[in-house]
């Protein structure tokens, strides 16, 4: 006899546990502290089974039963009842445990981090936190429409080039997900060309021959810390990126041989970068060794010594020094770099792109081309510091080179009285 909910309401609990059957093997069980559980009874492969449903009240007579439906609609079709929910039960931890978050975080792990330099993970990291809104969302579930409202908020506060930057980062995932056997697709495809295109921003630099001589003249006569302008001074020559400079180590730079030898993990290829070192270097670093060397950080922060000069310390002394963030950025030296030694005519392209740390996409092409060009870096870099110098000199309306001692010095080996002069 089939049960009703007034008599499953009022069972009452005993000493022992007993059950009370209702119909096609849908039978409740009663514990002593007054647990009420559902159970399905049912057989599968010649194998008695039971299929828990839930407890009462929280599924009522009418649940239990549609339940019980349910699982029946399983049996005919040759499924075991039990053996599919352990398998629901699977799916849904491994959606759970594969949300975008959790993917875009192994990807950035696995991926950006062990390619890349430290300051390209953090920007990657920094792009993730515009996608809360479906980080927590089964990657497997995400739909194009959720990433385009994503993208288009940030749109809408004006940041083009986020939200770009963003789909591109988002499609990165996806294909790492589809690429690990947790992804299906990759939604942001068919969202190329749904957002505005970003006005493209370059680093703001001098292009002129005179502004940059002005520059190099402003730096001379900079007032402030004296680390500081030996960083200002020193950039211009060396074309490294901001980071990579501020960051360097003395271990790095061998004044004998002059090269300064840029670990893997700095740079952002992940692959170290040599710089041919001219004399107008040599004797700003033997300026820079008497302040901060002989081992540790070249350019450590004015408070401490175990952390490197602030990325925005040269910038600051360019605003002070007069230079609007539109008009100059540390960054943008190598653009002027680039800019002029490309205009000169004296040097193949592709050396210059080596100087800049512009590898080649095919590595062995890139191997291959970064000893067959070092020759002829070397005698740029040279050349590139004799024409700041002329330039300098023009702007200040001299004759003679700057810093001649410490040329003279460099050349015929007496560094020390160099670096006191």
């Amino acid at each position: 006899m089939s049960l009703t909910d007034v008599q499953v309401r009022q069972l009452l609990p005993a000493e022992k546990i007993y059950q009370c059957s209702d119909s096609r093997g849908l039978y409740l069980e009663i514990h002593p502290n007054g647990s009420k559980l559902w159970r399905f009874k049912y057989r599968f492969a010649g194998k008695q089974k039971r299929l828990a449903l839930g407890r009462y009240p929280d599924v009522g007579l009418a649940g239990a039963r549609r339940k019980v439906d349910d699982a029946r609609a399983l049996l005919e079709a040759g499924e075991d009842p039990l053996a599919a929910r352990k398998i629901n039960k699977l799916v849904a931890a491994y959606k759970s445990a594969n949300t975008f978050d959790d993917i875009a975080k192994e990807f950035i792990d696995k991926m950006v981090a062990e390619e890349r330099a430290e300051a390209t993970t953090v920007k990657t990291n920094w792009l993730l936190s515009h996608m809360k809104p479906i980080g927590s969302r089964p990657i497997t579930e995400i739909k194009p429409l959720e990433l385009l409202a994503v993208f288009k908020a940030i749109e809408a506060k004006g940041k083009r080039e986020t939200a770009q930057r963003c789909r591109s980062f988002a499609s990165r995932v996806f294909r790492y997900a589809v690429a690990t056997g947790r992804g299906e697709n990759d939604p942001t495809f068919i969202l190329r060309g749904a957002l505005l295109t970003p006005k493209v921003k370059h680093h703001a630099a001098l292009l002129e021959p005179d502004q940059v001589g002005k520059l190099l003249r402003d730096i001379d006569g900079y007032r402030g810390g004296i680390v500081t302008r030996l960083a200002m001074q020193i950039a211009p020559h060396v074309m490294a990126r901001p980071g990579e400079l501020r960051k360097a180590n003395w271990s790095e730079f061998n004044l004998e041989t002059a090269v300064w030898t840029i670990p893997a993990e700095r740079m952002k290829m992940r692959r170290p970068h040599q710089v041919p070192l001219s004399r107008q270097v040599i004797a700003y670093l033997l300026q820079l060794y008497e302040l901060t060397g002989p081992e540790g950080y070249a350019f450590p922060a004015r408070h401490t010594s175990r952390k490197t000069m602030s990325e925005n310390t040269i910038n600051a002394a360019f605003r002070r020094m007069g230079y609007g963030t539109r008009e100059l950025t540390a960054h943008g030296l190598r653009t002027t770099a680039s800019t002029l030694l490309n205009e000169s005519g004296h040097w193949s392209p592709d050396a210059i792109e080596r100087s800049l740390a512009h590898m080649d996409a095919n590595a062995v092409r890139g191997i291959y081309n970064r000893g067959r060009y070092w020759e002829e870096r070397t005698a740029m870099h040279q050349w590139w510091s004799d024409h700041l110098d002329a330039l300098r000199e023009k702007a200040r309306g001299g004759n003679v080179a700057p810093n001649l001692d410490f040329r003279l010095a460099a050349e015929t080996g007496e560094l020390e009285e160099a670096s006191q002069a």
